[in-house]
């Protein structure tokens, strides 16, 4: 790829995500960057991708200085701040996961590197077991950002959860 071929998708991303702002589950708009849905969608998951394990890695970087830090909170704090911030990228990758099995591996792959960062998962173990407890992870992390009201601790939550499940 060259130079111009990168901020030519670079600005098609830019402006579909302005437009996604108003209805991001609705239909992907079409663009001469991209040669249909999927390649757009895997372009707007490297994106997600670039800015969450930015963020985990200034995470794991602190905890590695200081033992105190509880990796579980630390990084589902992470996650919120990186959503939070791409609130629209996000959303288009979330409403629209389910319809593209191409994107279905690198979901997969994100949800294992959350279990490896917080510290649930050891890299010995089968990907699909450290698949299955990111997967677990990531769904509390998505509950709880709808939740108002928390009555227990985003830990506690997925303690539960992973009890239950085992």
């Amino acid at each position: 790829m060259s130079w111009t071929d990168y901020y030519e998708r670079r600005n098609a991303i830019d402006s579909i995500l302005v437009r996604a702002e108003r209805d991001p589950a609705g239909p992907l708009p079409t663009s001469a960057a991209f040669a249909d849905p999927v390649e757009l969608l895997l372009a707007l998951h490297y994106r997600w991708t670039l800015k969450l394990t930015g963020r985990l890695g200034m995470v794991l970087a602190e905890a590695d200085g200081d033992p105190s830090i509880d990796l579980v909170d630390a990084i589902s704090d992470a996650w919120r701040k990186t959503v939070a911030e791409n609130a629209t990228l996000y959303a288009v990758l979330d409403a629209h996961a389910d319809r593209y099995e191409a994107l279905w591996p690198q979901l997969q792959a994100e949800q294992r590197t959350l279990a490896l960062a917080a510290g649930l998962a050891e890299t010995h173990e089968a990907t699909e077991e450290i698949t299955r407890v990111g997967a677990a992870f990531q769904t509390l992390l998505r509950t709880a950002e709808k939740q108002s009201p928390r009555r227990r601790s985003p830990v506690e939550q997925l303690i539960r959860r992973l009890v239950a499940s085992a």
